[in-house]
């Protein structure tokens, strides 16, 4: 768990995060809105080196930021308006996986069939404006080998 005390220290912790994801890995981003997940995939995007600016998909439901630096592709998508899992097919989410790092906001039992391992993101308000909890999970063999002070 970890407290983030402003947009600028999420977009760092982003950024830290973006240092541990490679091709192929999902992450799962939960919370209430403006928790701040937006945020967190714009400090990814600027670690990862991909081109913006990355802003929330909500309309367009997915966007894919390709890298400025022959690293992987940030896939972001919103599924806040999905309807279920057939919704989630159609995006084809799946051609692009082993490829892109791929990041979900409102993904929660939504996407965690599309791969075994995944990383879980937990973003609340705390008790100060700006202050948020963050909490990351690693699930499967892939981030068993992540130290866990990191997830």
């Amino acid at each position: 768990m970890r407290i983030v005390a402003t947009a600028e220290e999420m977009r760092e912790l982003g950024a830290e995060l973006a240092g541990l994801l490679r091709p192929g890995d999902l992450a799962v981003l939960s919370g209430p809105l403006g928790a701040g997940k937006t945020t967190l995939v714009q400090g990814i995007g600027e670690g990862l080196k991909v081109r913006g600016p990355i802003t929330s998909p909500t309309f367009v439901i997915a966007r894919v930021h390709p890298s400025l630096v022959d690293g992987p592709a940030l896939v972001h998508v919103d599924a806040y308006r999905l309807g279920g899992d057939l919704e989630v097919d159609d995006l084809d989410l799946d051609a692009s996986l082993e490829d892109s790092v791929t990041l979900v906001e409102w993904g929660e039992g939504l996407v965690e069939g599309l791969v075994e391992d995944r990383l879980e993101i937990r973003i609340d308000r705390g008790e100060a404006d700006d202050e948020r909890t963050v909490r990351l999970r690693g699930i499967g063999a892939r981030w068993e080998t992540v130290p866990s002070h990191l997830v």
